[in-house]
């Protein structure tokens, strides 16, 4: 399972949100952007629940961290 996670920070302190993110388990990618978010964070992991444990517990209590928009990327139907 996959899901994008865009973030709004605290303003100069995105470099070191997105430098922490790269850290935590589950997160394959992190990178600053520009926009009405700050960040986005590429997450894998095996099932919902621990999908949601790495977004809630591990990326939303992150110091500088004000908001988060999550996003599950799903197989097209065809």
């Amino acid at each position: 399972m996959k899901a994008y996670v865009m973030i709004r920070t605290q303003l100069m302190e995105t470099a070191d949100v997105v430098d922490m993110m790269r850290k935590i388990r589950g997160v394959t990618q992190a990178d600053v952007t520009f926009g009405p978010y700050d960040a986005v964070v590429q997450v894998e992991a095996a099932d919902l629940d621990t999908l949601s444990k790495v977004v809630i517990r591990e990326i939303r209590t992150l110091p500088g961290v004000l908001d988060t928009l999550t996003c599950l990327a799903v197989n097209p139907v065809k």
